[in-house]
């Protein structure tokens, strides 16, 4: 077995949802979790198969981010897994929905940091994802300036009274 870092490709200030799921109705409900969680949501989806025909499944509201989701995946390479790249839309406001999904057996991350998708590939070619880099390694503990800072910009976005 070999492991490898496959870093996705976003646009800047785009947000993703990297899961695992088990179904080709995946891309269906998954498009379904985000239209009925947020009013027009741009983003694409893709559903990579693991069996059958092996392909990449994708939908969406937005052909480009559907491009990149499923041009990520094929550089992923591997089985049942499904990538969500949005713009105008924060992965809380639809985490809930995609999690809630029956086929949606896990997610990995829900970011707009850089993503390194940790890869297990078997001799025969067959991947596996086995976890993610999110971001950066933390540098510090924050002080009070942070703590102030930090319930100012949630309060900015219109999550905390």
């Amino acid at each position: 077995m070999n492991i490898e870092t496959v870093e996705l490709n976003f646009p800047e200030g785009a947000n993703i949802i990297l899961g695992q799921a088990h179904f080709i109705k995946t891309v269906e409900d998954l498009c379904e979790a985000m239209v009925n969680s947020v009013p027009a949501p741009k983003f694409g989806v893709a559903f990579s198969e693991a069996s059958g025909d092996r392909l990449v499944r994708h939908a969406g509201t937005d052909p480009e981010l559907e491009r990149l989701a499923a041009e990520n995946l094929m550089h992923v390479a591997a089985g049942h897994c499904f990538l969500i790249i949005m713009r105008d839309c924060f992965p809380l406001n639809v985490l809930g929905a995609i999690k809630r999904v029956p086929e949606v057996c896990g997610i990995f991350c829900a970011t707009a940091n850089p993503v390194g998708v940790v890869v297990a590939r078997k001799d025969s070619g067959s991947g596996a994802i086995i976890g993610v880099f999110d971001g950066a390694s933390p540098v510090g503990i924050e002080d009070e300036t942070g703590i102030e800072w930090r319930k100012k910009i949630v309060r900015q976005f219109g999550y905390k009274a």
